[in-house]
């Protein structure tokens, strides 16, 4: 298909020029007792703990690089139930409150039945509070929880699930479109249509009741618009990260059928699907203005990978070779980074020396609060045994 050269932030953006050299570095098993670890949280008070998020809906804490025997939390009871081999509903996201240090507040993001089994509705995504009484707890209860937001999903992937905040403090969320192909569902699909929240990045202040829109999300006070989206036009956001330098909000957005793209999210930013597939045309209205959508920074085919794994910009001492790059990788188990040139971005094979053997699928990235990275995985099989990896020099 033709390359469409769109704008991003005021600058021509297009596809990076091919591969150069690979970087090589090595992992360090943390652990391999958790099945499905699709997300990583941290709560930056100071205790160096990890937090595994369980698609099954269990959070196990690993201190002091040993897991602990009894998980944080399960909320498997409130959810759907998934099968760990194939499901893309499930636990997909936690973070903590910026201020978990006194208040002791988190948030999960999980899939749970709708009541009735509603006509044409798959489950709905929940976005919940839960605290615990000290913030040194290794035990939460899912009793503490309070419901911020609850919305349809009419398939059952295409979920999104990630949460983090942001260094405003205000909450982001990533949805997918709903599901099935082609974002089939509205008149318009669910990407391009800003009166519903799935296909979105959103932005809430969990602070109010159940929560408040910031005043200055870009479509507050417009008529038939959701407040709460701050971004829109993505297909599955599977993984979005803050770069801790600058700010800067990457998402791995998963493709169609035949192109994965890396985008950099900005306000009010419209990122194309479904009328576009990373650089190509997908499903194009008549009359559309496609030089208002924002380009992806990269793009790659289906020889390359099958489904994006969104990662984040290394901003640890451990591997100074990748500072300042992003990583992310494939579903495939295949990994690279991306480091800016000028107004192009290029791209790195990234081999790990003592990469896990087996049929390695790649589920999620990790950072801790010292900005060091981690690589979460199953091992296909049998038992589809999981792994955390964290990246070493």
């Amino acid at each position: 298909m033709k390359l469409v050269k769109l704008l991003l932030a005021g600058a021509l953006t297009v596809p990076a020029a091919g591969h150069v050299h690979a970087q090589k570095i090595k992992v360090q098993l943390v652990t391999d007792k958790v099945q499905s670890p699709v997300c990583m949280a941290t709560p930056a008070d100071g205790s160096h703990r990890q937090f595994i998020v369980q698609k099954e809906g269990r959070v196990w804490v690993v201190r002091n690089g040993k897991l602990l025997d009894q998980p944080f939390i399960d909320v498997s009871a409130d959810m759907v139930k998934v099968n760990p081999a194939y499901d893309e509903r499930g636990l997909l996201g936690m973070a903590f409150h910026p201020k978990f240090k006194t208040n002791g507040k988190f948030y999960l993001y999980f899939s749970a039945p709708v009541a009735n089994a509603r006509k044409g509705l798959n489950h709905k995504s929940v976005v919940a509070e839960y605290r615990v009484n000290k913030s040194s707890d290794n035990v939460a209860q899912p009793a503490t929880k309070r419901v911020l937001m609850e919305f349809d999903q009419p398939e059952s992937n295409h979920n999104g699930g990630d949460i983090i905040f942001g260094r405003d403090g205000y909450l982001y969320i990533s949805t997918g479109d709903g599901g099935g192909g082609g974002d089939k569902h509205g008149t318009t699909g669910n990407g391009q249509d800003l009166n519903t929240l799935l296909g979105k990045i959103l932005r809430i202040d969990v602070n109010g009741e159940p929560y408040s829109v910031p005043k200055d999300n870009p479509f507050v006070g417009k008529n038939n618009v959701r407040p709460e989206i701050w971004a829109y036009g993505l297909r599955n956001a599977w993984r979005i990260s803050f770069d801790k330098a600058n700010g800067r909000l990457f998402a791995g957005d998963v493709g169609q059928n035949k192109y994965e793209e890396v985008d950099i999210i900005t306000k009010g930013g419209n990122y194309g699907w479904r009328i576009m597939e990373g650089y190509h045309e997908f499903n194009v209205p008549e009359g559309a203005d496609k030089s208002k959508l924002i380009a992806p920074i990269h793009e790659y085919d289906h020889d390359d990978g099958i489904s994006i794994t969104g990662g984040y910009v290394y901003r640890g001492k451990a591997v100074p070779a990748l500072t300042g790059k992003y990583v992310f990788g494939d579903y495939n188990g295949k990994t690279w980074t991306l480091t800016q040139k000028g107004n192009k971005w290029e791209r790195e094979d990234l081999v790990f020396e003592n990469k896990p053997e087996g049929n390695l699928q790649l589920l999620s990235w990790g950072q801790d609060d010292a900005g060091e990275l981690y690589m979460l995985v199953t091992i296909a099989g049998a038992s589809n045994k999981g792994g955390v990896y964290k990246l070493v020099k």
